[in-house]
């Protein structure tokens, strides 16, 4: 019977290679399994990667269901969040008219500021706390979705400090041990892909930066895309979302592979958001640079181009989905100085009662200057990118990468009329020191860049930036 059993166990032994050997060897159908070796797991780099991303539900009206969707949670308690502006237009209207014909009892709060303060999160996180809420709902950009992410993280934990969870150097960057309410996040701007990131940016005001929380636990629980919500962007607002796009998906495709960041986290949940270019997030932020070659300029041009407004909605969640888990590096690590160090420039089209550089002007400033140092390290990255966006790359040289993809972002922004660089908006040479002050502290997405840099290099960049045409 021994013997039996064991010309058995070694006839599914010799089927089991069989199948492997037969099997389909292309990524995505292969199940071979491959035992890492040990010492993959304990050096200085990382090893792995992994993909975290909201649920996303997309179509024309969707929002409809939102009250729908709060009833299957067995919400009784709502905290609807957005801004000033948008409590008066169709997109908060939809979410209101949904909530009322389900009977979802809620409270609205829309003191959201745009380009959020540790300030305005701390209002909005005392609001959270008092309400006692069961589930949240962000109506809005990213300023809203953020600022409603931060509520939800610190209402359920009461006891923690403001800086507990906010990034290293500025925070503690502890991890996040509770398990937060169900958040639904509606988009009204196709840019920041907040709704399918656990990241929430604000500026901390006493350093003139922005910094942030970046934790998968506070990623909402669904992101709602109605494509119609796009169609209220004024002009600007369209033009400056869509250049975020662009650059998260530049920035996570460019960015220092994952498994050349370090430290390897020695447990998991220290594993951070943002892990550098992975093949999965490669393939989001690609497809991402195609939608924005072809539509970026129609949804700037013509508000009511409602293919165009809609495809920039989901090329927004495709780049989110992309650098949310691969990150973004130094267009936005400089990005946070250049909005938190404004001085009186007030972009057209944003009306707000406080001097502003939207975060998609602030990290498009800088694009054309940052390409162009970072090309040597992947330069078929960059010819690459540049190729997409419409540039003729068949005789271009790997060393001229960097030149050839700077050049077609500065075509790209002088054709849809932006500020000729940062002295456009106030700066002059006098103000870098301070920008390179600002910028050091964003170690979390600088330190993502496929070229190492020290601070003279960030001065030269900041200086390439002034002028853009």
């Amino acid at each position: 019977a021994d013997k039996c059993a064991m010309a058995g166990r070694e006839r599914v032994a010799q089927l089991l290679r069989q199948l492997e050997r037969a099997a389909c060897r292309c990524p995505a159908h292969s199940h071979s399994y491959y035992q890492a070796s040990e010492h993959t797991s304990c050096g200085k780099t990382d090893y792995a990667f992994e993909m975290a991303c909201s649920n996303i539900r997309y179509g024309e009206g969707v929002t409809k269901e939102i009250g729908m969707d709060l009833q299957n949670l067995g919400a009784r308690n709502v905290c609807l969040m957005t801004d000033k502006n948008l409590s008066q237009l169709p997109p908060v209207k939809a979410v209101l008219d949904s909530l009322v014909k389900h009977g979802v009892q809620f409270r609205c709060y829309d003191k959201v500021r745009v380009e959020p303060t540790d300030t305005s999160f701390k209002e909005a996180i005392d609001f959270a706390k008092r309400g006692s809420f069961d589930a949240y709902v962000a109506v809005g950009g990213g300023s809203v979705i953020d600022t409603c992410k931060a509520a939800n993280l610190y209402a359920c934990h009461p006891e923690a400090s403001f800086l507990d969870f906010v990034n290293i150097p500025i925070g503690k960057g502890k991890p996040v041990t509770a398990t937060l309410k169900p958040l639904i996040a509606v988009p009204t701007t196709a840019g920041t892909g907040s709704e399918t990131t656990g990241v929430a940016i604000f500026d901390f005001e006493s350093l003139k930066a922005k910094t942030g929380i970046a934790s998968r636990a506070i990623k909402p629980t669904l992101g709602m895309v109605d494509p119609l919500h796009t169609l209220h962007m004024p002009q600007r607002v369209a033009a400056n979302s869509g250049f975020d796009v662009l650059c998260h998906a530049l920035e996570s495709y460019t960015a220092l592979p994952y498994h050349m960041r370090s430290p390897c986290p020695p447990n998991p949940i220290s594993r951070p958001a943002y892990q550098g270019s992975n093949p999965i997030s490669d393939v989001w932020s690609r497809h991402a640079l195609h939608i924005v070659a072809k539509y970026l300029k129609r949804a700037v041009r013509d508000p009511g181009d409602m293919e165009a407004r809609s495809s920039m909605h989901l090329a927004s969640v495709f780049a989110g989905i992309g650098f949310g888990n691969a990150g973004v590096h130094l267009c936005h690590g400089m990005s946070y100085p250049i909005a938190g160090h404004v001085k009186t420039f007030r972009a057209k089209d944003y009306n707000v009662d406080h001097p502003l550089v939207p975060h998609g002007l602030s990290v498009v400033l800088t694009s054309p200057a940052v390409f162009m140092f970072t090309g040597c390290m992947c330069p078929e990255r960059h010819l690459e990118a540049a190729e997409i966006l419409g540039a003729d790359v068949r005789s271009a040289k790997r060393e001229d990468a960097g030149v050839v993809l700077a050049d077609t972002l500065r075509k790209l922004l002088f054709d849809l009329n932006v500020d000729d660089g940062l002295g456009a908006i106030g700066y002059t040479k006098d103000d870098i020191p301070a920008l390179v002050r600002g910028t050091i502290p964003q170690e979390r997405v600088t330190k993502l860049a496929p070229r190492p840099h020290t601070e003279e290099d960030l001065t030269g960049l900041f200086e390439s930036a002034m002028k853009l045409f």
